[in-house]
């Protein structure tokens, strides 16, 4: 730990870098408790004294005053971009960590930090898209789709992908592109249906359900309002709600234009056997697997990711077929994730969040959302039922994960001192070089 500061200019560049490396952490959906434990460590490591720091949704913002007598110096920083990058959250993730491990300086840190920032995708854009076509077969598999089902849902996710990446060049809110991506998908499911091929469009608007959930910040609403930061937590719900209803309206879009052309795509409320059951646990480990790719997470994990993913599948489907309903098995099997996460991270060095999210993704609750609207289309009011059900399933995925976190990570006693102020397991962070400083 270095020793205190006294020189503005390196206070000013202390409390920028602790700002920096705060704004990766939120935008690529770190709990706002990480974002604040880790700018704090970082001012502290680096000789500012009880740094104050403040976040909510859209603004960061840190501040330090040398004495009572002087005016103290505080920097903020707006998030306005949002696209989720693994491979530079890990990035900066171990820049933390060499920092707190003195293995480099404050310039040093600083340097990495804007290379991080500056430095394009890693992926060209047709391998994501063509990742995005991954998911949506894998999700297909996962939720007894065919082959036909399933070729037909990666051309569907391809195709949102592709359409979301447009109106994101145009600037349009993130609510629209997810009530165009749900149209298409539920278009493109009736145009199948009227065409009379052998398929069930139905499977291929759920799992197209499934991608658009994908990335929303389930996880760090629920860490917010675990945490605390209560505020931060309704933002990011908020932006989750607004998304799930922007999927709503694209779906039920589709389905009224499907009523219209006398098309039905009502969803068959049969569920899958077990008798499919390793290939649906395969298409939840290339659905998984699949996102982490296009979320550009480090080769090395994806795996890891993709092993995790089939396993906590295989959980959630011998556990239904018990008949104890479908919120219960998510949390089961998002404990499971939550525990296995840590130690899987610990050895792919990556952060926790970055295997977490991209597991629980064939997880989510696509076909709760779809059933309970096309009850609804239907005018049948147990549709509300099917849309409390999904809301159930997402927070017992959420919840389930955080647990699992909990029961994972070693409560040590450096542990502990250090996390006295902040409840809650880390999903990003370095926990155990913090401690090792100690």
């Amino acid at each position: 730990m270095m020793g205190d500061v006294s020189d503005t200019r390196e206070i000013q560049q202390t409390l920028d870098l602790a700002l920096r490396v705060g704004e990766m952490l939120l935008s690529n959906g770190a709990g706002a408790a990480d974002v604040t434990a880790t700018m704090s460590t970082i001012a502290h490591h680096l000789g500012l004294r009880q740094a104050t720091v403040d976040v909510t949704f859209t603004t960061l913002a840190i501040s330090h005053q040398r004495s009572f007598d002087e005016p103290a110096m505080s920097l903020i920083r707006h998030v306005t971009h949002r696209q989720i990058d693994y491979d530079d959250l890990t990035a900066v993730d171990q820049m933390v960590t060499d920092l707190l491990a003195n293995e480099i300086d404050l310039d040093e840190a600083r340097a990495t930090v804007a290379q991080i920032a500056s430095t394009g995708h890693r992926v060209p854009r047709w391998a994501v898209t063509i990742s995005w076509g991954v998911i949506g077969a894998g999700i297909a598999m996962l939720i007894g789709g065919d082959w036909a089902v399933t070729l037909i849902a990666a051309i569907a996710a391809m195709g949102i992908e592709v359409i979301q990446r447009y109106l994101s060049r145009l600037r349009l809110p993130f609510f629209y592109a997810q009530v165009a991506g749900g149209l298409f998908a539920t278009l493109l499911a009736v145009g199948v249906s009227a065409a009379n091929l052998a398929v069930d469009p139905s499977l291929v608007v759920t799992a197209s359900i499934v991608m658009l959930l994908a990335g929303l910040g389930f996880i760090g609403a629920l860490q917010d309002a675990l945490t605390g930061f209560y505020v931060t937590s309704m933002a990011r719900i908020l932006e989750v709600m607004m998304s799930t209803v922007g999927i709503i309206v694209g779906v039920s879009g589709g389905l009224t234009v499907g009523g219209l052309l006398g098309v039905d795509i009502t969803l068959d409320p049969g569920a899958a056997g077990l008798t499919e059951l390793p290939v649906m646990v395969l298409g939840a480990a290339l659905a998984a697997g699949a996102f982490a790719f296009s979320a550009y997470a480090p080769a090395r994990v994806l795996l890891p990711i993709a092993l995790v993913a089939a396993a906590a599948a295989a959980i959630y489907l011998v556990l239904i077929e018990r008949e104890v309903g479908r919120a219960w098995p998510a949390a089961l099997a998002a404990i499971f994730i939550g525990v296995v996460s840590f130690t899987v991270a610990g050895w792919f060095k990556v952060p926790p969040l970055v295997v977490v999210v991209a597991a629980i993704v064939p997880l989510l609750p696509g076909l709760s959302i779809y059933r309970g609207l096309s009850l609804l289309a239907a005018d049948d009011y147990n549709g509300i039922l099917g849309m409390i059900a999904a809301a159930a399933i997402a927070i017992s995925l959420a919840a389930g994960v955080i647990l699992g976190e909990y029961i994972a990570q070693p409560l040590r006693h450096e542990a502990q001192r250090l996390e006295g102020r902040l409840s809650g397991p880390r999903l990003v962070g370095p926990l155990l070089a913090r401690a090792r400083r100690r």
